[in-house]
């Protein structure tokens, strides 16, 4: 305040401010010159205005209440959006006090005034100060008719989105400025626009990460949580970062429609804070390793639950140039804290490697998982020996890799020689992805390099090899490169290469000689396109020329692929159509091939179709997909059909034609009902007619199946049938009955005839030649009967009942000698049978039981065969599995017993197989003696079986030597046991606790020799385990037990010395349970310490045996009992906070003690102190 009136007096007094004397005026002040009035001009220099609120002279007494100043910078537009948008508009919309007391009309008014003076702004100044300014500006322009750039982006709603969605939305604006630099409906965008753009753009996605970031405690919530939140952050920072770079440094400065020039963009403040939080994230990772690899004993001990005190105030997000030294400070406080803790990390981390040393990938990985622990010096240099096996082993690795190229480099993708090959990949980017994945290999292993190993003496030599490595990569790479270009220029030049494409060129071409449809747009311009987006997308400059014919090809690609997918069709729709359809669908076929072979339509037209038109393009592409789609729907519904008529006529195959003769009629109506339904929907049945003639042909094929089927195989037959044999066989006779009643002699016409009554003279011999025809046709039955025990194998399925009822050898002998015999009897069977006046002729039924002997025989010798090649089965998989079990050698005794009982089991099972095998090869003899030919692999079985054999033979021979090689081991065993025993106890001799100890040391001393002592019996009874396992194992192979006196003397040394500090720990425990308890509650409560003492002086004096240890408990028992009496004197249920601080000092409590967090074993600390002050403690 008293700066402001000197001003003010300075002001008042100055020469250029005579106007506060004066009433109702305004001062404009510009440096030294001042005025009354607000010029109009174009100066950049900044103004003061003062300004009266009434018309009244100025004195000092009035001066602070009637006298307001503004400033004004740039212009008065820009001065008063800045004032209503910062100041007044927050103020009046925003605080509930003014808001209720503004009328709501004039919020409306200021909003607009707002927006009003935002727009005017924008117009004047091109200067942003928020992406959403620039996107507002193109918003505006495109309500007068222009296209908005940055439609696809909302920066509106940043605040509402999560970290992780502006990750996406960091890659959705890299893609919209890419278009909006590459946009030809305006003039290029200017390039310092764009700069400033990608300056305010990384500005506000820093501050929204730094406004997310902020809401969380990043010292003390769950590490999990921390580490996503800020991953994502780290992810937006380097996104941003990187896309800039991309944009300005390679993709637009090779851009030849509107070049980046100068040096590419890199925004440095949201690189910085990129990096800040990445060493937020470092220390929280070393923390949580921290935490995982000390247990929480340690933990506790070295206070790492207070490691983050130096950040405490300072917020790490808050990224800039004056905060980094604040930063810096408290990291090097916090690595300063956590050095104590590095020298156990450092041997946890040595055992932990040990154990995979032998292993270089697992080694690795232990490496990249702890490396922020590792780069630590002080652990780095504990880890001097794991870190050179792991330079060597990254030497290694980057030499295999090298050699791997040298013999890949000059082969083909995909070749055992080539270069490893990726999908839909032509050969170049194949190498180049290839070969960048292999620098993304080598660079992170000289990145590991450089983080862990930069200080060893080898890693100069690794880094320079490495380098050369990939120096030689990367020229391989741009070699690749340069053919490519090379290549396709060349290509440009001809032609014939198919990459030649003008925009007048007509889309399609019908060949005069096949008739086949062409689009002249090659697949060789596809794969450029795919080659040319794909070397872009790997930071490739493409030549102009090549850049130019992609650009002109990628103009047209869509609509050629829509073309090349209608040629496809129109070239193979001939194939997809059914031939008996065809005339069916000739109308749409028509109307498809008219448009493709006249595009146009009309006097005057074009007769083809150029890429220059791209609209008439759409319009003739749509006309074409509409006719394709047309007929392609008429194919598949027709096709449809087709199939289904096809099941229908398949079940009439299978339905019986003289007992489910209604069946048929049903299947015949459907297919009937299916032609009418397809007329009805617009099908003319004349251009059916083919299709009718090919199923007319299928139920022929099915009622003849099924009449063949009744006339074969369901009863024998005459033919002509019996019925009309016998029918026939009658009416002659009646006619030959009533030839009396015809014959006419010699008499005239109308004379009575004399003839007629011989039917009835001679009628008593009608019987007996009725008679005699019914025995005709009895015998004539019985000729049948004589065939039907012929043809009764034809009733039955005789694959099923051979498979059911032959087995044997026997069986199959049986029957083929049966079958011979049946065969020579079929051939005695006559040809031909008279009765009487009939002759049957039997040939044709001589030839079907020939057929069915031959069939039956067919059947018996394929199922001869089918049966020897199931036993052959069974027994090779019997010796494939007894062979895999003999081949094993084992190692343990517990293998051998397993190993025994397979054998014992192969041997079990050896003769069942054995006669199976036998049984095959007499098998296999009968089919060679009955076919000509057997199976030729049961002599290769043969072989295998002689060699199981011979293993089965040598198998105890083979278990034998396995037993001695097993005892050298077990020996050797015992003699490395024996070493470790006296390893052993010459460190317990050395390390465990003698009687002083007990006697002299603090409490932290017995705590941590009790869990020594732990430790080692724990250790101990490992080695007891291997002394019991070799103990066995002497037994198992009737070794000598070795001599273990040692063991059982350190054992029992272990025993007693455990027995006497387990009676210290159970003391301890007791004793910490009561210690652990705040003394505000626990000080009602002091007969529970009591009775826990007086309980342990009772189990102490029965003793019978008394030691150091005892006598120890004892006198803290005994120390402990004496203040018993005295704590009452500092319960303090009446003292105030200033009493209880001079009891604290009286005591010598640690400063910062409060009774609040005071414990009981606090006071038992200073129980010394309590005794001592006993007298003062009483006043």
């Amino acid at each position: 305040i008293f700066l402001v009136i000197i001003c003010c007096r300075r002001f008042y007094y100055h020469k250029n401010f005579n106007f506060l004397c004066k009433s109702n005026t305004t001062r404009f002040l510009s440096e030294p010159r001042g005025s009354n009035v607000i010029e109009a001009t174009d100066s950049k220099n900044n103004v003061l205005v003062f300004f009266k609120l009434r018309p009244d002279v100025i004195t000092e007494d009035n001066l602070h209440s009637n006298i307001l100043v503004s400033s004004m910078l740039d212009s008065p537009i820009n001065t008063l959006y800045q004032a209503v948008r910062q100041v007044f508009a927050p103020v009046l919309l925003k605080d509930e006090k003014w808001n209720k007391a503004f009328d709501p009309k004039l919020q409306k008014l200021l909003s607009e005034l707002e927006a009003g003076l935002s727009t005017a702004l924008r117009r004047s100044d091109p200067t942003i100060l928020t992406p959403t300014d620039e996107f507002q500006f193109w918003r505006e322009c495109a309500h007068h008719g222009n296209k908005d750039l940055f439609e696809d982006i909302d920066y509106y709603n940043l605040d509402i989105l999560s970290l992780f969605e502006v990750v996406d939305l960091v890659e959705a604006t890299k893609d919209t400025v890419d278009s909006v630099w590459r946009q030809t409906e305006h003039d290029p965008y200017p390039q310092s626009r764009m700069h400033n753009l990608l300056d305010v753009i990384g500005g506000s996605l820093g501050r929204f990460v730094q406004r997310k970031l902020a809401a969380l405690n990043l010292w003390e919530d769950t590490f999990h949580s921390v580490k996503e939140n800020i991953q994502a952050g780290i992810s937006v920072c380097e996104q941003w970062v990187s896309a800039c770079e991309y944009l300005t440094g390679q993709l637009w400065q090779h851009y030849s429609l509107h070049p980046w020039k100068n040096e590419k963009y890199f925004p440095e403040l949201i690189a910085k804070l990129g990096q800040r939080l990445d060493e937020v994230l470092t220390v929280r990772t070393l923390h949580e390793k921290l935490m995982f690899l000390l247990p929480a004993g340690e933990q506790n001990s070295l206070h790492l639950s207070h490691v983050f005190e130096p950040f405490a105030g300072l917020n790490p997000v808050h990224y800039n140039p004056y905060t980094e030294p604040l930063w810096k400070a408290a990291v090097s406080q916090y690595e300063r804290i956590i050095a104590p803790v590095e020298q156990k990390i450092a041997s946890k981390l040595k055992k932990l490697i040990s154990e995979i040393q032998d292993s270089p990938q697992q080694l690795l990985q232990i490496f990249q998982k702890h490396k922020e622990l590792i780069k630590h010096p002080n652990i780095s240099k504990e880890l001097l020996f794991e870190r050179e096996t792991l330079l060597a082993a990254l030497q290694d690795y980057v030499k295999d890799y090298e050699t791997d190229f040298e013999t890949r480099c000059h082969g083909a993708p995909g070749d055992v020689s080539g270069p490893l090959s990726g999908k839909n990949l032509s050969e170049v980017v194949n190498n180049i992805v290839w070969v960048q994945q292999l620098e993304l290999k080598v660079d992170d292993s000289v990145k590991l390099a450089e983080a862990l190993l930069s200080d060893l003496p080898r890693f100069k030599t690794f880094h320079q090899s490495s380098s050369c490595f990939l120096e030689q990569l990367k020229v391989y790479e741009q070699e690749q490169f340069d053919d490519w270009s090379r290549n396709i220029q060349s290509e440009l030049s001809n032609p014939k290469s198919g990459l030649c494409i003008q925009a007048n060129s007509p889309v399609m071409e019908l060949d005069p000689v096949t008739g086949t449809l062409n689009i002249l747009y090659s697949d060789r311009l596809v794969t450029l396109l795919r080659e040319v987006r794909q070397l872009s997308a790997l930071g490739f400059a493409i030549p102009a020329k090549i850049q130019h014919i992609a650009n002109t090809a990628q103009k047209f690609c869509k609509q050629a692929v829509i073309l090349k997918q209608v040629a496809h069709f129109y070239n193979s729709i001939d194939q997809q159509m059914i031939g008996s359809q065809k005339p069916m669908m000739l109308q749409s076929a028509l109307a498809f091939e008219q448009i493709i072979k006249h595009p146009k339509s009309g006097p005057g037209g074009k007769a083809q179709i150029t890429w220059d038109n791209p609209r008439e393009l759409e319009a003739y592409i749509q006309k074409l997909r509409a006719a394709a789609e047309r007929l392609s729907t008429e194919n598949r519904k027709l096709r449809k059909w087709h199939t289904n008529f096809i099941q229908k006529v398949i079940s009439l195959m299978n339905i019986d034609l003289l007992r489910q003769q209604q069946r048929w009629k049903e299947g015949l109506q459907e297919l009937r009902t299916g032609f009418a339904s397809l007329e009805s929907q617009g099908f003319k049945s004349s251009d059916m007619k083919a299709w009718r003639q090919h199923w007319n042909h299928q139920l022929y094929k099915a009622l003849e199946h099924q009449y063949q089927m009744d006339f074969f195989f369901c009863r024998l037959q005459f033919r002509p049938p019996f019925e009309e044999v016998r029918a026939r066989y009658y009416r002659e006779m009646k006619r030959f009955i009533s030839i009396p009643n015809h014959f006419r002699g010699v008499s005239e016409a109308e004379d009575e005839s004399i003839f007629t009554v011989m039917t009835e003279r001679n009628a008593n011999g009608f019987l007996t030649a009725f008679s005699k025809a019914e025995d005709l046709f009895r015998r004539l039955t019985d000729v049948s009967n004589q065939f039907k025990e012929w043809v009764v194998i034809g009733q039955v399925d005789m694959e099923p009942l051979v498979k059911t009822h032959l087995s044997s050898k026997q069986d199959w002998e049986k029957n083929f000698k049966a079958l011979k015999v049946r065969g020579k009897e079929a051939e005695r069977l006559p040809s031909t049978i008279r009765i009487d006046c009939l002759t049957v002729n039997c040939n044709p039924v001589k030839t079907v039981i020939d057929d069915f002997i031959q069939k039956l025989y067919d059947v018996l010798v394929v199922s001869l065969r089918k049966s020897i090649q199931a036993h052959l089965c069974d027994v090779s998989t019997f010796l494939t599995d007894a062979m895999e079990a003999l081949v094993i050698r084992p190692q343990t005794v517990e293998e051998i017993a397993e190993d025994n009982l397979k054998y014992l089991s192969l041997h079990e099972r050896k003769e069942g197989i054995f006669l199976l095998f036998q049984e095959a090869e007499d098998k296999n003899k009968l089919l060679r003696t009955v076919a000509g030919a057997g199976l030729d692999s049961i002599s290769n079985l043969r072989a295998t079986w002689d060699k199981f054999e011979l293993m089965m033979e040598s198998h105890q021979l083979m278990i034998a030597e396995q037993m001695e090689v097993m005892k050298g081991n077990v020996l050797s065993r015992i003699n490395i046991y024996l070493q470790d025993l006296e390893k052993f106890k010459a460190r317990w001799d050395q390390l465990k606790p003698s009687d002083d100890v007990i006697e002299t040391g603090d409490q932290d001393v017995l705590e941590k020799s009790a869990q020594m002592i732990k430790e080692k019996k724990k250790e101990f009874d490992e080695l007891k385990t291997v002394k019991e396992k070799l103990i066995e194992e002497c037994h198992n192979f009737k070794l000598e037990e070795p001599d273990l006196s040692l063991s059982e003397a350190v054992s029992q040394d272990i025993q007693s010395c455990a027995e006497v500090w387990a009676l210290y720990e159970e003391f301890y425990q007791g004793f910490q349970e009561k210690a652990k308890e705040d003394w505000i509650t626990f000080r009602s409560k002091i007969y529970l310490f009591e009775e826990f003492l007086f309980n342990w002086h009772d189990r102490l004096r029965k003793m019978e045996e008394h030691t150091v240890m005892t006598v120890k408990l004892q006198k803290e028992v005994d120390k402990y009992k004496m203040i018993i009496p005295l704590l009452k004197y500092v319960r303090g249920e009446h003292l105030s906070p200033d009493h209880w601080l001079d009891l604290f000092r009286l005591l010598g409590l640690p400063r910062g003690t409060t009774l609040e967090g005071l414990l009981f074993g606090d006071l038992l600390k200073v129980t010394d102190a309590i005794i001592e002050k006993a007298i003062e403690l009483k006043v």
